[in-house]
C-alpha cells in the first residue's frame, strides 16, 4: 500500500493531522512543569463559532489537498510513462516512511506545547520547541541521506540512488514547515493553517510536475527532475509559513528535552508503524520483481513498469481508507471522554453503532471501485496501467476496506486508551502483509501476474490483523459490530462486484454514471436485507444529542 509521489502518503497523514487539529483542545495534557492557563475561558459561542470556522478551513484544505494530489498522480503518468512513475514512486515512497512521521511528529509536538502554554509565554515555548525539531530534521536528512545507497541496493533499484539522496533535503524543509503548522494550530489560527497548506498543495503540483517536464525536454532523469521540484517547492513554502508563523522569541527553558522526547515518542511509532504498513506490498513487490529481473538478465526498468501500474491502481485503492478515516477521527475522540466518565453502556452502543456505519460505508466506497475496477483506471489512466492493472485494483479495493476496518478498530482502542494494543496490530498487520507477499512472490515469474499475487497477498494479510483487532475491540469497548451486519455487508459487495464486473465499456463520459449505479445496487441490496433503514437516522440524531451534553 505504498504512497504516490509523497501525495498519498501524504494525504493519510494529512486525514491523520486532522484528527489532531480538530480536537487540539481536547487534550488536557500540559507541558511539563507549567501552570494552568489563568485566562478565563471564552464564552461557549465564541468558542463554538471559532471551531466552526476552524473545522470549515481544515476541511476545504483537506480536500484541495486530496484533489492536487491526485491530479498531480494523473499528469505524471502521462508524462513520466510506465516505467518513469514506478521509479519515481519508489524513490519518494521510500522518503515516505521517513518524512511522514517527522510531519506527524512535528505538528503534534508544537501544537500541544502552544495550546498549552500560558497566556504570553508561548512564543519562548514555541522557539525552542522549533529548535528542537530543526535540529531532528537536520539529523534524520541525513542520515536518510546516508542511507540513500543501501535502501536502493537492498529494493534491488541501485538506479535511483542519485534521486533518493537529493529528496532527503525534502525531509529537513519539511522538520522546518510542519512545527510552524503546528504553532498556527496551537494557537487556533486555522485561516492560516489551511492557506499555507492550500497553498503549498498547488505549488508544489506545479513544481512537481515542472521539475520533470523540464528535465525531460533536456532529455534527462524525469524522476530527478520531480525532485528537484519536490526539495524546490519544500524549499519556497518555508519563508512563507515564517511569515505566517513566525519563529517565536528567545528565552526560558521549557519545554525540557526529555519530557518533550517522551512525549514524542509514542507518536513516532504510531506514525512509524502505520507508514510502513502502507508500504510494505509495494516495497517487497519492487524487491522481488528486481530480483526477477536480475535472474532473467533484463533492465530493472521492467521492475519499475510493475511498480508503476502497481502504484496507478494503489491511486484509487487507498480512497476507502482516506474518505472513512476523516469520518471515523472525528466520531471516535467522544470515546474518550466517555470512558473517563465510566459510561460503559455509551461506549459499548456507540462503538457498535458507529463501527457498523463504518463497515457500511466502506462496502459502499469499495463495492463502487471494484465493481467496475478497469473502468474506473480507464477513465484518466494510461493503456499500460488500466490494461493490467483491472484485476489488482478489484482485489486490493476490498482489501482496502480491511485496512479501514482495522484503521477503525486502531481508532477506537487509542481513544479507550489501549495505545499498545492498537500499535501492536498495526505490527502485526506489517509482519502478515510482509509474511503473504513473499510466500506469493518468492517464486514468481516476472510479468503482471506478480500485481495481482501481490494484491492477493497484501489483503489477506490485512484481513488476519482485522480479525485480531475485532478481537481486541471487542474486548475493550464491549462490541464491535453486530453478527448480521458482518454477514449482510460482505453479502451486498458481492453481488454488487459480480453485477459490476460483467458491465460493458460505454465510453469515458458514462463511468460516473456507472458507478453510481453500482453504489445504488449496493445500497438496495442492504434494503433488502434490512440492514438499512429508518433507525439509522435516529442514531444519528442521538448521538448528536448526546454530542451537544
Amino acid at each position: 500500500m505504498g504512497p504516490i509521489c509523497g501525495d498519498e502518503s501524504e494525504n493519510l497523514t494529512y486525514t491523520f493531522r486532522i484528527c489532531h487539529e480538530a480536537h487540539v483542545d481536547e487534550d488536557k495534557a500540559k507541558v511539563t512543569e507549567q501552570e494552568p492557563r489563568a485566562t478565563a475561558a471564552p464564552p461557549k459561542e465564541d468558542a463554538a463559532q471559532t471551531a466552526g470556522r476552524g473545522g470549515l478551513v481544515i476541511v476545504l484544505a483537506k480536500g484541495l489537498f486530496i484533489l492536487y494530489g491526485f491530479a498531480q498522480q494523473i499528469v505524471l503518468q502521462h508524462l513520466l510513462g510506465q516505467v518513469g512513475y514506478g521509479e519515481a514512486s519508489l524513490v519518494t515512497a521510500s522518503v515516505g516512511v521517513v518524512n511522514n512521521v517527522v510531519v506527524a511528529a512535528s505538528i503534534q509536538g508544537v501544537s500541544r506545547t502552544v495550546a498549552a502554554a500560558p497566556e504570553g509565554a508561548w512564543p519562548q515555548l514555541y522557539r525552542r520547541a522549533l529548535t528542537y525539531h530543526a535540529v531532528i530534521a537536520f539529523i534524520v536528512s541525513g542520515l536518510f541521506a546516508a542511507a540513500a545507497g543501501p535502501i536502493s541496493k537492498t529494493l534491488n533499484a541501485e538506479h535511483v540512488v542519485t534521486p533518493m539522496r537529493l529528496v532527503a533535503l525534502v525531509v529537513f524543509l519539511y522538520g522546518l514547515y510542519a512545527p510552524m503548522v503546528g504553532a498556527l494550530n496551537g494557537r487556533k489560527r486555522f485561516v492560516d493553517q489551511g492557506g499555507l497548506d492550500i497553498v503549498y498543495g498547488a505549488i508544489r503540483t506545479v513544481g512537481i510536475a515542472g521539475g520533470a517536464y523540464l528535465f525531460m525536454r533536456m532529455s534527462k532523469s524525469g524522476t530527478l527532475g520531480l525532485v528537484t521540484g519536490f526539495v524546490a517547492s519544500a524549499a519556497v513554502i518555508v519563508p512563507l509559513a515564517v511569515w505566517r508563523a513566525g519563529v517565536g522569541k528567545s528565552g526560558g527553558s521549557e519545554p525540557r528535552i526529555g519530557p518533550y522526547l517522551g512525549f514524542l515518542f509514542p507518536v513516532i511509532v504510531a506514525q512509524g508503524c502505520l507508514n510502513l504498513l502502507l508500504r510494505t506490498d509495494f516495497f517487497l513487490l519492487r524487491y522481488f520483481a528486481g530480483a526477477a529481473a536480475r535472474t532473467a538478465n533484463v533492465e530493472p526498468s521492467v521492475a519499475d513498469g510493475l511498480l508503476g501500474i502497481y502504484q496507478g491502481v494503489q491511486l484509487y485503492a487507498f480512497l476507502p481508507y482516506q474518505l472513512l478515516m476523516s469520518i471515523t477521527f472525528i466520531l471516535f475522540p467522544m470515546l474518550s471522554k466517555a470512558q473517563a466518565e465510566g459510561d460503559k453502556e455509551f461506549v459499548k452502543g456507540f462503538t457498535r453503532a458507529n463501527v457498523r456505519l463504518s463497515f457500511v460505508f466502506t462496502g459502499l466506497i469499495c463495492g463502487t471501485i471494484a465493481s467496475i475496477s478497469t473502468h474506473v483506471l480507464r477513465l484518466a489512466s494510461p493503456e499500460a496501467i488500466w490494461k493490467n492493472g483491472g484485476e489488482p485494483l478489484r482485489i486490493l479495493a476490498i482489501g482496502m476496506g480491511t485496512l479501514s476496518v482495522l484503521g477503525i478498530s486502531s481508532a477506537v482502542l487509542t481513544s479507550l486508551k489501549k495505545e499498545v494494543a492498537a500499535a501492536g496490530v498495526t505490527i502485526a498487520a506489517v509482519a502478515a502483509v510482509a509474511a503473504g507477499c513473499t510466500v506469493a512472490l518468492v517464486s514468481a515469474p516476472l510479468g503482471e501476474g506478480m500485481l495481482t499475487r501481490t494484491a492477493l497477498a497484501a489483503s489477506a494479510g490485512l484481513f488476519a490483523a482485522m480479525i485480531l483487532s475485532a478481537v481486541l475491540v471487542r474486548k475493550a469497548a464491549g462490541g464491535f459490530v453486530p453478527v448480521l451486519t458482518a454477514v449482510r455487508v460482505p453479502a451486498a459487495l458481492a453481488i454488487t462486484v459480480a453485477v459490476g464486473s460483467r458491465m460493458p465499456w460505454l465510453g469515458k463520459a458514462l463511468v460516473i454514471p456507472q458507478a453510481a449505479g453500482m453504489a445504488l445496487v449496493y445500497i438496495l441490496v442492504l434494503v433488502v436485507l434490512r440492514e438499512v433503514g429508518k433507525d439509522d437516522v435516529g442514531m444519528l440524531l442521538r448521538v448528536a444529542g448526546r454530542k451537544k451534553r
